[in-house]
């Protein structure tokens, strides 16, 4: 009978027990979901209060609004275990991007649909999933040869992949002499030079919209010269293979967003980006490009290999979203000009899908052709009801761009851009100081914008004062901008020769729009994920308050610092700008990262009211693993 009893009592005990545990568990999933959301929410007008506030623009303690955030600090406590040193990935694993990595869809059996391209689209490993290790280089790894000669050519060694110069080789993409590749700059439909082709297409007499183009200065370029006396400035190359258009736009003050997939080609953008051209993994599948509308004067694509009628023409339309008022697709592909019965079919139900877009021919020469999308919504306003593809709902954002699906449908002008008949920018150089019209959608004074200018301009001057033991002129080329708010960082560099990838937030104010406007390029990420480019492929990150954003999202610095340390170049630099608990934190990883202090400065010349940040400059030292050694003796 006792062992009955002690047999009953202790399932009573073990029920008991377990009905604790379940309510125990109720209570914490539903509060710690609630404190959660409520730690991770940052509204973008809170996200762009805090920014004003480090900048001096608006009044009150930026550091009143982190008081009321989770009391849990990592870069404040002593808790946590500093590794001495990281794991380094496999030698297979040397040109690892996490966030497109095609072994990982396999592993993870994603249901994809091929036929959308969605296998090229982002998909980024859980936390169980993710390589927690440093990317050593490449077998025989050398510093870069330094632009503008990288232009022509690269070190073999540093991109070990020669099929592009066998299967395109009666294309003048690339050439294969002894240590280095060079790049003759052909192209698959411009085998005798990008340079020629680019001022064939600005020589093309314009016949489309004569009278409203001339008002908005898109026509008669001059000298050869596309850039049009400076309104012709941002241009989306779709499709670019190692970006030789996208190289020689820029000795015209054009620069382009030089955008392929990691497909077939596999290594064409980390071709482009060894040479110091701006570039940017993409694809045109299922989700917007991460730019906000109206960012392009010109899109181009040249045997791109895009099937533009499928989904009802959805990828045309979301070309049509990223082009401004006027703006230009310059299309070379067999369609335009071969006379075969498939090739004149898709012609003409392409010309009938770009007509019912308002879109009109411009010019149709040498087996180019290019259209020019309407300065207003007057066409749209005139098609017969039921006309497809339809406009687009007056409440979805058209800048809307970190992982939101395309639709079919026509992106119409703003009042203000329907009114000035164009977006109302100064042409180049002049934009990239003057303020742009879309100041006012963020609530943003010229004052606020020009003293935005002048702040980053003496802070530029004040990092270059920490750099200059350290580079030359021709450093530094590559640079990224980790959160760039309106892009005076960028701006600033002007007179240096580097270009800039401008990354705004995803969780904040959409300031990129901004960005665009001023000249430069940029796009959309979130700093909790891996970044959409190969490893070493940055000569500077430039990272202002961007470890103490992520702490706020409950995500992992020790993450970062690993991606940071994958984008960088062996030799590279890191210009971290924030509080000195977050500088303290990263010194504890220097050395399992093989990087190095340079210099430490305050941010004084940055912002008069910002006396609790610090600068730390940082550099990437070179290393080879045991394996690459072997290899290269």
């Amino acid at each position: 009978m006792r062992g009955r009893s002690d047999g009953t009592q202790k399932k009573r005990l073990i029920t008991s027990l377990c009905v604790v545990g379940i309510f125990l568990g109720f209570l914490y999933a539903y509060y710690g979901s609630i404190f959660g959301s409520q730690s991770r929410g940052v509204s973008a007008i809170e996200y762009g209060s805090r920014s004003l506030r480090r900048l001096g623009y608006l009044g009150g303690d930026e550091d009143s609004d982190d008081k009321q955030e989770s009391s849990t600090k990592i870069f404040d406590g002593e808790d946590g275990i500093t590794p001495k040193s990281f794991p380094v990935c496999d030698g297979r694993h040397s040109e690892l991007i996490p966030c497109l990595d095609r072994n990982l869809i396999y592993q993870m059996r994603l249901k994809l649909d091929l036929s959308l391209m969605e296998h090229y689209e982002r998909h980024c490993p859980p936390p169980e999933r993710q390589y927690n290790c440093l990317i050593p280089p490449p077998p025989g790894y050398k510093i870069p040869i330094k632009w503008p000669k990288s232009r022509d050519e690269v070190w073999k060694a540093n991109i070990p992949h020669t099929h592009l110069a066998h299967e395109k080789s009666d294309q003048n993409w690339m050439v294969v002499k002894g240590e280095r590749i060079e790049f003759p700059g052909g192209g698959t439909h411009f085998h005798y030079g990008a340079d020629k082709y680019i001022a064939s297409i600005a020589n093309v007499r314009l016949l489309a919209y004569t009278a409203i183009a001339t008002e908005e200065g898109m026509l008669n370029f001059s000298n050869n010269n596309l850039n049009n006396e400076g309104r012709l400035r941002t241009v989306l190359d779709v499709g670019c293979g190692v970006a030789s258009f996208g190289a020689y736009l820029l000795s015209s003050d054009i620069i382009a967003m030089s955008l392929a997939p990691n497909d077939v080609h596999q290594n064409q953008i980390q071709f482009a980006l060894e040479r110091g051209i701006p570039a940017y993994l993409g694809v045109l599948g299922t989700k917007r490009l991460p730019y906000p509308s109206r960012s392009f004067e010109l899109a181009h694509c040249s045997r791109c290999r895009i099937d533009w009628l499928q989904r009802d023409g959805i990828l045309l339309l979301e070309l049509d979203r990223l082009l401004r008022p006027g703006g230009y697709f310059a299309y070379s592909s067999p369609e335009a000009y071969a006379q075969d019965e498939e090739d004149l079919r898709i012609w003409r139900e392409m010309s009938a899908l770009v007509s019912r877009m308002c879109w009109r021919i411009a010019s149709k020469r040498n087996q180019t052709v290019i259209w020019q999308k309407p300065l207003t919504n007057e066409c749209y306003m005139q098609r017969a009801p039921g006309t497809l593809p339809p406009l687009c709902k007056t409440e979805e954002d058209p800048d809307a761009a970190w992982g939101v699906l395309m639709e079919a449908c026509i992106t119409p002008y703003s009042d203000h851009d329907n009114r000035v008949k164009g977006s109302g920018l100064a042409p180049w150089p002049a934009r990239l100081t003057a303020p742009p019209p879309r100041l006012a959608d963020f609530g943003y004074t010229n004052d606020m914008f020009e003293k935005d200018t002048e702040i980053w301009r003496r802070g530029v001057d004040s990092y270059w004062d920490l750099l200059s033991p350290k580079i030359e002129s021709n450093t530094l080329r590559n640079i990224m901008d980790m959160k760039a708010n309106m892009g005076s960082f960028a701006a600033a560099l002007k007179a240096k020769d580097v270009w800039v990838m401008n990354v705004v937030p995803e969780d904040g104010p959409n300031t990129l729009k901004l960005i665009y406007d001023r000249g430069l390029i940029g796009t959309v990420h979130n700093w909790c994920e891996a970044f959409s480019t190969y490893p070493r492929t940055y000569d500077l990150l430039h990272a202002w308050t961007v470890f103490s954003d992520i702490e706020k999202k409950e995500c992992s610095p020790e993450d970062l610092l690993i991606e940071i340390d994958r984008i960088l170049r062996p030799t590279g630099f890191l210009i971290i700008r924030d509080k000195q608990s977050v500088v303290d934190y990263i010194k504890k990883y220097l050395a399992a990262l093989h990087w190095e202090a340079v210099a430490t400065g305050d941010s004084s010349s940055v912002s008069d009211q910002n006396g609790d940040e610090v600068v730390f400059v940082i550099q990437k030292k070179i290393w080879l693993t045991s394996e690459s050694l072997r290899d290269t003796e």
